[in-house]
């Protein structure tokens, strides 16, 4: 977080609508951008933004409420000075995920809240309209352009031209775009007509990043020997006293997390590291510390070098009854998992599949976060992935602070835009639209 903090300053500056976690925003900062004022009315995703954007002033209000006016005030801006607009109205109404149509003009289960989702699109037009930025930009699901959706979407499109802007759209898959993930995003860019330009948009990079090289201790069997000591932030520790991936699954109630290391190169036994790990999140029960000890014990069949404190935390599987979030022993996806190889999805349980390491993982969703609930999993062993592994995954720096419980904060990454793929897009409006 601190490299992209210190990126220099292109002179451009964004307002950001919809903000969620700020995912879009470290894209734009990534780029060079100053995010002036940002908007978040989920309290669990505002007090994510503040943690990772302390200087960036954030309205929580409904963005029905605020008007441009406002936005304009605290900038210390005129309309039609702000170079970027951005902003992800709330998706789900169009995503072919969900029930869709349905729930049009409904209030319903959104995050933490209840609203109603499919009319806030024309919340961002209004506050586009009053704004007159340069440069817009809206991200939204790829549900949108297709089947019963399209008729919001060409109103949509409609009332975005009707703004004043030469408006672009295109579906782009974040896995051309430097993110390890599978996942296509609706993209509208307009550019105000009397700047004399069309809309951009990025070119599909040549290449693309796999899960392995994403989590390079990702190995091709369970516990095969290519796997080192040096190349993980740790391995998998199993609630109990010590550990053996023979023998290990005992469902003692865990204490701690203890951690042998056959050479005793770990510090000394007793240190309790300073600060608790999201990761491992025990059932909504709070957060446990781990403790380093030296000693004998059966832990790892390679010798390797102590694991740095500040990098992602381990991984801690429990069995019955003290299951945690990343487990999927108790549940029959659990077993429907075995069935599957790498590269594989259940023909039984929609969504749950077990990812190849040498392609991008599959789609990362929001609601996903339970246990028991079909999702992508780890591609080599049965549990869900960590929410380290999730933050390289949907490439999100290791030390982007997340708050709340595991489904929480697999929530907040699950919605948010990739900051390297928008980090694409802005450099792509900077150099060849605002420059």
């Amino acid at each position: 977080m601190a490299e992209i903090a210190a990126v220099p300053d292109n002179g451009l500056r964004v307002v950001s609508t919809f903000s969620g976690c700020g995912g879009s925003c470290l894209g734009y900062r990534m780029a060079g951008y100053q995010v002036l004022w940002a908007s978040e009315f989920i309290p669990a995703a505002a007090e994510v933004y503040r943690a990772n954007h302390p200087t960036t002033p954030l309205d929580t209000r409904d963005i029905r409420k605020v008007q441009p006016a406002e936005i304009l005030a605290a900038t210390g801006l005129q309309a039609g000075e702000v170079d970027v607009v951005e902003g992800s109205p709330p998706c789900a109404s169009f995503s072919t995920a969900g029930k869709r149509e349905k729930h049009w003009g409904k209030a319903k289960p959104y995050s933490d809240t209840v609203q109603r989702t499919d009319d806030l699109f024309f919340e961002y037009i209004r506050l586009i309209e009053g704004l007159q930025p340069k440069v817009f930009v809206a991200e939204n699901v790829s549900g949108l352009v297709k089947g019963v959706a399209k008729g919001y979407f060409l109103e949509i499109l409609a009332r975005l031209k009707a703004c004043g802007y030469r408006v672009g759209v295109k579906v782009l898959d974040a896995q051309w775009l430097g993110v390890p993930q599978a996942r296509q995003r609706t993209i509208f860019i307009g550019v105000r007509e009397d700047l004399g330009k069309d809309p951009v948009f990025p070119k599909p990079l040549p290449y693309r990043y796999s899960l392995r090289e994403a989590l390079p201790w990702v190995v091709r069997g369970k516990y095969g020997p290519a796997w080192k000591a040096s190349d993980a932030p740790s391995p998998t520790v199993s609630a109990g006293m010590s550990y053996n991936p023979a023998t290990s699954h005992q469902g003692l109630e865990l204490v701690e997390a203890v951690i042998h290391d056959t050479k005793g190169q770990f510090p000394s036994a007793g240190d309790v590291t300073d600060r608790p790990c999201p990761a491992i999140t025990v059932m909504g029960q709070g957060q446990f510390k781990v403790r380093l000890t030296g000693g004998t014990g059966a832990a790892f069949a390679e010798k390797g070098r102590a694991y740095d404190l500040d990098q992602p935390c381990p991984t801690i599987l429990g069995t019955k009854p003290n299951q945690f979030e990343v487990g999927m022993e108790r549940f029959a996806i659990g077993k429907e998992w075995d069935k599957l190889r790498p590269g594989e999805a259940s023909g039984k349980y929609f969504n749950l599949v077990r990812p190849h390491p040498d392609q991008p993982c599959p789609t990362i969703c929001a609601s996903h976060g339970h246990p028991g609930v079909a999702s992508v999993t780890h591609p080599t062993e049965k549990r869900k992935l960590t929410i380290a592994e999730l933050k390289r995954i949907c490439a999100f720096p290791d030390d982007f602070v997340l708050t709340g419980t595991y489904s929480q904060q697999w929530e907040r990454l699950g919605r948010a835009v990739p900051p390297v793929m928008m980090a694409w897009v802005a450099r792509t409006i900077r150099d060849e639209i605002l420059s």
